[in-house]
This record gives C-alpha cells, structure tokens and sequence, in this order.
C-alpha cells in the first residue's frame, strides 16, 4: 500500500530541506519527541546510510529508521529497521519548488492487506502535516 500527503509552504526549497534533513531536529516537530543517531552516515553525515532512532513519551518502542535515499534539495527516502506495527514501511519525501513556496509530497508505503490504505493515508497526513508545520516555525 502506498499512499501520499502533499502541501504547499510559503518558504524556499533550501529551507524546507535544511528542515527536512536535520535528523536529530525533528525532536521539535511534536511535543516530548527524542531524536538520536545510531548511526551518523558516510561519506556523507545525515545522508544514505544514517540510522535514526526516534523516541516518543510513552510506553511504544524507540522508531529506528535508516536513510536510503538523499538528494540535498529534492528527496529524501528511508526505511523503518523496527519500531513500527507495519512490514516493509517505506518513507519518502520529494521538494519541489513552486511559486511562492515549496511543494511537500510525503509518501509512506507498507504492506498491509487492501484496508490498508486507511491507516497508510493517515500516517503520511500526519508526517507531512508535522513536517510543513516545522518548516513553517
């Protein structure tokens, strides 16, 4: 199942990327979030290979994601290592630059029977909502 969230931001590209990007910053897209790398990436800090751990208050598991796709400006995929009630969840992220701002696609995919496609739409709603919010601070 895959299913995409999109959104217009009244902020450049490299903007809504600086935000995007910086891993350990999205502790400030909701409330008592905690972000931590495992791993920081190679060649490039932040880039294929980093492993993000992403804490929420509560009792749920740690969310452990590991980045498979970065193009500074454009796109960003990754891919949950644990953490998520879901198989084979897949993220990502494309910027495209419009007139007067930033379009955010935010697609999440998963396997999940045909009934799926609820619980899929409302996870990348939810990111790309938190996301833009962020991008708009």
């Amino acid at each position: 199942m895959r299913a995409t969230a999109t959104t217009v931001v009244k902020k450049p590209v490299d903007h809504v990327w600086s935000v995007l990007a910086d891993h350990e910053g999205m502790a400030n897209w909701g409330p008592g979030m905690k972000v931590t790398l495992d791993n920081p990436g190679s060649p490039t800090p932040g880039g294929v290979g980093t492993v993000r751990r992403i804490s929420a208050p509560g009792p749920m598991p740690a969310i452990v994601e590991e980045i498979t796709v970065f193009e500074p400006g454009k796109r960003l995929g990754y891919k949950a290592l644990s953490g998520v009630p879901f198989k084979n969840y897949h993220g990502e992220v494309v910027l495209s630059p419009v007139a007067g701002g930033t379009k955010i696609d935010y697609s999440v995919s998963l396997d999940l029977p045909v009934i799926g496609v609820l619980p899929a739409t409302a996870v990348a709603q939810t990111l790309m909502r938190l996301l833009a919010r962020a991008a708009r601070g």
